[in-house]
């Protein structure tokens, strides 16, 4: 199951509350040396709201071994230091179903598709301005950038949310509440417990 949604929309919190298993996809950003690293338009900021500051296919091999064998070696990311500082594993077991979560979730949408281990796609909309404050207040909580930069990056991105749903949803993710995704998770974790396939 794969839940995707501007930053701040409240994916972390809906996954935890599933009780399923779940992978951040958001440890697999690329260090904030990398030179291939995206730029705001027009500003010095890294723009890490850009796909092309996420490692994608290091993302697809962790959910086809998590899918394949139920067991998988992740990077352990440190948002503010924007750097990874370790590896951890994350074991499902035999659980026919985990929650791959995190803002470039829809990106990979087709190739999961394409490897046969997709069982739904979400995108969770809560409105521009919850989500603004939603995200600040985490951010600001979590020391994850300076005060300046997570200013300037949520004006921009509430600015920006719509086209933000409208790109993933245009990639193959349901767009829902915080309601309607709770059901259909459960929906899938309902069809899925008669197989023994493991799928995102």
């Amino acid at each position: 199951m794969l839940l995707c949604g501007p930053s701040g929309s409240g994916k972390s919190l809906l996954a935890a509350r599933s009780g399923l298993p779940v992978l951040r996809l958001d440890d697999f950003y690329k260090e904030g040396t990398d030179p291939t690293l995206p730029l705001v338009p027009g500003s010095s900021d890294i723009d890490w709201d850009h796909p092309g500051s996420w490692d994608a296919d290091t993302a697809v091999a962790a959910v086809a071994q998590l899918c394949r064998t139920g067991r998988t070696a992740v990077p352990v990311y440190d948002i503010a230091l924007s750097a990874r500082i370790g590896e951890a594993t994350v074991d499902i077991g035999r659980t026919p179903l985990f929650i791959a979560e995190g803002v470039f979730a829809a990106e990979i949408v087709a190739r999961c598709r394409e490897l046969g281990v997709l069982a739904d796609a979400l995108c969770l909309s809560r409105g521009p301005l919850t989500t603004f404050r939603r995200r600040f207040l985490r951010d600001l909580r979590e020391g994850r950038k300076s005060v300046p930069f997570l200013l300037r990056r949520g004006w921009r991105l509430m600015r920006e949310e719509r086209s933000i749903i409208t790109r993933q949803t245009a990639l193959g993710a349901h767009a829902c509440d915080r309601d309607e995704a709770m059901g259909r998770l459960a929906a899938a974790a309902a069809g899925r417990c008669a197989t023994t396939r493991t799928a995102a």
